[in-house]
């Protein structure tokens, strides 16, 4: 007995940084199902369409990477990309679903293509991480922003989940996300008081169905620039980075030509960004996962409880039917503040100056130049200002930027 209590013991010793690593990761990425639901009621999305999504959001890059994780036994967990998110939903339904598919396929092939010739390298160079995060910044302010309107339209659901976002991150620390505590706290408000949809209905199973993508200029030039971008950029970047400081060595190509692979498949099911994600990857990969030789349990054992959910999404859709919008809008808004907050401090650190904060203007704007939005002329005018009026740090910028 006293040696099958010692193996339990030595088991759960071992077991327990992979374990909770994963859970937080499990716990913070269904949190942020807010997101997509609420892009959903933008677009009117019907349910089964809806479902779709949440697989090519989910289960399909989890199948990835819990692949990719086995295969080298390194902490490599893919994502559907967040800032692809919340780019999508920024967009206010200025392209149709169908559109936005198109412009994912066509970014998904757009980082193929560069992986293939070796471009990503310059790709980083020639638009600076500061740009990117100018841009994601200004993509991200409307959320929180918005958080505040429906404060005044549903005062007690949005203020007490607001307050618990608030003493979450004061009190639960890093390992607990601070939107639990939001969310949680926002359903049993909405339930007490009566604002759920439906409710005696049930939430109604709803299976996917495929849309075809429909490829227009508008969305070409507005979207696929901006979520390559976003993938290689802001996520698989410096993921790589991150997993090398951590004396791994990822397969940075093979992730790459992964991710351009699986956005081109997952575009048939809703548009998504297949990728590394930098804060899932510090969880994962960082200290608290236990020793380096086993933190791929972690990213292991994350891909493989949302595998195991997959059948679940077929009610998820419904959910959005059945909770408050304006409670969705608040959690989606509470969910990117850290993401706000990350950007705001890179901004203010520099090198570079002006042409991210060109690139948080402009993207904060309604501009509409040559039928291109305001994330097209973000990243452009953000470094044309920078090529302008701080060429050196540029320079040093790109000089510094290490290889992949």
């Amino acid at each position: 007995m006293s040696q099958r209590v010692k193996r339990l013991s030595h088991w759960f010793r071992e077991w327990s940084p992979s374990i909770g690593t994963g859970l937080v990761m499990v716990t913070l990425a269904t949190s942020l199902i807010s997101i997509p639901l609420s892009a959903a009621q933008q677009l009117g999305l019907p349910r089964p369409q809806l479902t779709a999504w949440i697989l090519a959001i989910y289960s399909l890059p989890c199948a990835a990477g819990f692949v990719l994780a086995l295969r080298f036994r390194q902490p490599l967990l893919l994502t559907g990309n967040i800032f692809v998110l919340i780019f999508i939903v920024s967009l206010q339904g200025r392209l149709s679903f169908a559109e936005l598919e198109g412009a994912s396929m066509t970014a998904g092939a757009a980082v193929v293509f560069i992986t293939a010739l070796g471009l990503s390298d310059r790709l980083a160079r020639w638009i600076p991480a500061p740009i990117v995060v100018g841009l994601l910044a200004g993509s991200a302010l409307p959320f929180v922003a918005r958080v505040f309107t429906v404060l005044g339209a549903e005062p007690v659901i949005i203020g007490s989940a607001f307050l618990a976002f608030l003493l979450g991150r004061r009190l639960l620390g890093a390992r607990i996300p601070p939107i639990l505590p939001a969310l949680i706290v926002g359903v049993a408000a909405a339930a007490v008081l009566g604002r759920f949809g439906s409710a005696g209905e049930g939430v109604p199973a709803s299976f996917p169905e495929a849309t075809l993508p429909v490829f227009t200029l508008d969305a070409l030039l507005t979207a696929t620039p901006v979520i390559v971008v976003l993938m290689v950029l802001q996520s698989n970047v410096p993921s790589v980075i991150f997993l090398r400081s951590q004396h791994y060595r990822p397969p940075a190509r093979t992730l790459d030509y992964v991710s351009g692979i699986g956005t081109i498949a997952g575009s048939f099911l809703g548009p998504a960004g297949v990728s590394l994600s930098l804060p899932a990857t510090a969880l994962v990969a960082g200290q608290d996962a236990g020793p380096a030789p086993q933190r791929h349990r972690s990213a292991v054992l994350a891909s493989a409880a949302f595998l195991a959910l997959t059948p679940f999404a077929v009610f998820a859709a419904g959910a959005a039917d059945l909770i408050p919008l304006e409670l969705l809008l608040g959690i989606a808004g509470l969910a990117v503040i850290g993401i706000l907050a990350m950007s705001l401090d890179q901004l203010s650190n520099g090198p570079l100056t002006t042409g991210p904060l060109v690139a948080f203007a402009v993207a904060v704007s309604d501009i509409s130049l040559l039928g291109l939005g305001p994330y097209f002329w973000s990243l452009a005018l953000g470094v044309v200002a920078s090529l302008v009026v701080e060429p050196e740090r540029m320079k040093e910028l790109r000089t510094n930027t290490p290889a992949l």
